[in-house]
């Protein structure tokens, strides 16, 4: 510009004034619409976790009753993500306490509303405390369908709030979408799992997660100024690249999705037939305890103390009978069943039975095609009855009051806590009542499901065997055949409180052939069940024992009224319950008038297991006086030399019975393995407990045996006959416990008995065994040592 040119103001170059003519962006127009797009694609993420998360609840909701476990995981899934979103401005750090103060509200609430609609009783710190302890053990051995209670929904609830609180921070934070999926997918997956085969294929819910995951993928967290394009702005060169950039990944990405499902299509079609894993299988479910898999020997020790409180009893909504009844075929109210006996080796009866933890609704099963049903409602009151089996009437179908566990195989309960005194709970029951009209012709089932009650044990008596074909031949339809067993036990024995408990083969054989005037024919209930059940399975009637109470319906049930009876199951009909007990008024008819053992076979005789006491030998007839055969030996010179040989044999014999009697106890104390050794030691404790005059039966446990083996050192000291009690025979009575200790660690974990272990067991029997046979006579305790019994004994159980 020269000197000379003028300056002209207020006229801009061309390229100044080409800009102000572009047309402005009107109100609402692109740039309000890049906004609301920006906002819901800033939505669609939170949405997309929400939805998934929400969807685990959906499939786990399917073997839950109700849909509250289905709506508490959705108000998790939706809690976590919106605790994030609206944290979002604040330090990564502060976010996690924030979630997790919200998360110990939701969840005390979640677990109060369970336990209000489960009936539960105690505080909310005591649920919540439960729940916390037992909810993963609970939950896995929960029944199908799972009632939603504390301990079951507490689990799923914090796993979805974690899941939740996980992907939005991964997702929303540091916008990696893919990676905030992993929680949700892994918390999806690990529902699929839970749920196993216990309900159908969710197709349509892994459709739905799929589906919504890929919308989220779509919609990109971040926006731009130009309405989302993350290109826009940039300079011509730099936008061209990013696309072309964004163009490959995308490109790849289908690549590898491609590649995925054609590598693991056919894997994954090749099992949509298969049938899921149940994790259940791996989880122990709650058992029984060692006095309640067998109830059955606890009816003669009730028996010996009629007046014990057991229960107190209100039926409701039924009129009670008017008085308690030994009939199992009484009216309502009037048989509270404690346990189902279904499984039996020969020796003892035995619950078998699977138990689930369950809430307040039981699974009903579909009733007898040919009978009817009644409800009856109980309110119940432990007083002195111990163990975990809960009694109820048959078939619980509703229990509040206490929580349970129940095997629908058997219709009966157990409280895993164990009973107390005081608890109070209420049951609801289904009793089926069968048509008496059609049990004349009904017939019993046959099969693999029925296998295991008509299970007979190898070792069956004969004369049992015989009874029982007899029976079946005389009457041929199965409930003639049962009436026939029920009739012949109550017209041609004895009930007797005071009868000692037992039922293995030996018992019942002695029970049923055994004499009158040495204790045979006699029993209590629970012989007379046994015996029945074992008849029935003899005649091909699928049996099983059942040990329960008789009721007024109404007051106390005391341990007097505790008895068993035995069940048929029938066609159409159900189990059908049996009283073989007789009348009281009736005196029993001698067996040997409807049945005679064959003359080779004798019955038995004598108690099982008795303590044969050795007797003296019967002294030498003289023979008459008269002279002596020509030629022969005077009688003086053979009478000499006959004692004289026969002293030679009798004390050779009892060196040899002495020598094998402490080889036996060496072999037993010293040689084997830890547990042999200690199985061994038991074995004394036994054997001396026989030699004693107190034989202890096979179907006892080891701490009821220790008990016997204590109370027989008792009543010997009593009687005075063995003297001041000296430092080692003081120690012996509770070293019987130990010992007992160690044989239930031997036969419940095998292998883990230590040296050190199976010395202490010889100790402890050796002591023992010396202060009892220290408390006999001094001609009882030379017979002990050469006593053939244990050897006899030893012989058995080696065969």
């Amino acid at each position: 510009m020269g000197r000379g040119t003028p300056v002209v103001t207020g006229i801009a170059p061309p390229e100044e004034t080409a800009a102000p003519r572009q047309t402005p962006p009107a109100a609402g127009g692109p740039s309000a619409a890049g906004r609301v797009i920006r906002a819901l694609r800033a939505e669609v993420v939170p949405l997309t976790l929400i939805v998934l998360t929400a969807l685990a609840g959906v499939v786990l909701g399917r073997v839950y009753a109700g849909d509250l476990l289905t709506r508490l995981v959705i108000g998790a899934a939706v809690g976590s993500v919106l605790v994030s979103v609206a944290a979002r401005r604040l330090p990564s750090w502060l976010v996690a306490p924030v979630s997790m103060a919200a998360l110990a509200g939701w969840t005390l609430w979640s677990l109060r509303l369970a336990a209000a609609r489960a009936d539960l009783p105690g505080s909310l710190l005591e649920v919540s405390a439960d729940a916390a302890r037992n909810g993963i053990p609970r939950l896995l051995t929960a029944m199908i369908p799972v009632e939603p209670t504390p301990d079951t929904v507490l689990v799923p609830v914090v796993a979805a709030w974690l899941a939740g609180l996980a992907g939005a921070e991964v997702a929303l934070r540091t916008g990696r979408v893919l990676l905030g999926y992993l929680p949700a997918a892994g918390l999806y997956a690990a529902a699929l799992y839970v749920v196993g085969p216990n309900a159908e294929p969710a197709i349509g819910a892994t459709v739905a997660f799929v589906a919504v995951a890929a919308v989220g993928l779509a919609a990109p967290t971040g926006a731009s100024p130009a309405g989302g394009d993350p290109a826009a702005g940039l300079a011509p060169g730099v936008r061209a690249a990013v696309r072309l950039r964004l163009a490959v990944s995308a490109a790849l990405g289908v690549a590898l999705v491609i590649g995925l499902v054609a590598l693991l299509g056919p894997v994954v079609a090749g099992q949509v037939d298969g049938r899921p894993i149940d994790p259940r299988r791996y989880v122990e479910p709650p058992q029984v305890q060692t006095l309640d898999e067998n109830p059955l020997i606890r009816i003669s020790g009730w028996a010996l103390h009629p007046e014990q409180k057991l229960l107190d009893v209100n039926t409701l909504g039924a009129a009670p009978p008017a008085g308690k009844t030994d009939d199992p075929k009484a009216a309502p109210g009037a048989r509270i069943r404690l346990a189902v006996l279904s499984d039996y080796d020969g020796i003892t009866w035995r619950v078998g039975a699977t138990y689930r933890n369950a809430g307040r609704i039981l699974p009903a099963s579909e009733p007898a095609r040919d009978s009817t049903v009644e409800t009856v409602r109980q309110e119940i009151t432990v007083a002195e009855l111990t163990g975990r089996l809960l009694p109820a009437a048959a078939t619980p179908r509703e229990v509040s009051g206490a929580r349970v566990a129940y095997d629908p195989a058997t219709g009966t309960l157990i409280r895993p806590e164990g009973l107390t005194p005081g608890l109070r709970y209420a049951v609801t029951s289904a009793r089926e009542r069968p048509d008496d009209n059609l049990l004349a012709t009904a017939n019993v089932p046959a099969g693999e499901e029925v296998v295991r009650v008509l299970r007979v044990a190898d070792g069956v008596p004969d004369p049992m065997r015989r009874l029982a074909t007899q029976l079946a031949e005389e009457n041929g339809a199965p409930y003639a055949r049962a009436a026939a067993i029920e009739q012949f036990l109550g017209e041609h024995y004895r009930v007797v409180a005071d009868a000692p408990s037992g039922h293995a083969y030996p018992n019942l054989a002695f029970f049923l052939f055994g004499p009158r005037n040495g204790g045979g024919q006699r029993g209590t209930s629970e012989q007379f069940a046994a015996a029945f059940a074992v008849l029935g399975r003899l005649s091909g009637l699928p049996t099983r024992v059942v040990v329960g109470f008789s009721s007024g319906g109404q007051g106390p049930v005391r341990a007097g009224d505790a008895y068993a009876w035995p069940e048929v199951l029938f066609d159409g009909l159900g189990w059908v319950a049996f009283n073989p007990l007789p009348q009281p008024e009736n005196e029993p008819r001698p067996v040997e008038e409807d049945f005679r053992p064959t003359p080779e076979d004798p019955p038995p005789s004598e108690v099982p297991a008795p303590t044969v006491e050795p007797t003296a030998s019967p002294e030498p007839v003289a023979a008459p006086d008269g002279p002596s055969a020509r030629g022969g030996v005077s009688t003086p010179v053979l009478v000499a030399g006959g004692s004289g040989s026969l002293l030679l044999v009798v004390g050779a014999l009892l060196l040899t019975l002495l020598a094998m009697r402490r080889v036996l106890t060496r072999d037993r104390l010293v040689r084997g393995d830890p547990g042999q050794r200690v199985a061994g030691a038991w074995r004394e404790v036994t054997d001396a407990l026989r030699l004693a005059g107190r034989p202890v039966g096979d179907d006892l446990a080891a701490t009821e045996v220790a008990g016997r083996a204590r109370q027989a050192l008792a009543d010997a000291r009593s009687r005075g006959t063995s003297g001041p009690r000296t430092g080692v025979e003081a120690a012996a009575d509770p070293a019987v416990d130990e010992l007992a200790t160690l044989l239930n660690q031997v036969g419940f974990a095998p292998g883990t008995a230590t040296e050190y272990q199976a010395a202490r067991a010889a100790e402890v029997a050796a002591g023992y065994v010396t202060t009892l046979r220290a408390a006999r006579p001094w001609w009882r305790r030379l017979l002990w040592s050469v006593h053939p019994a244990p050897l006899r004994r030893a012989r058995r159980s080696r065969r």
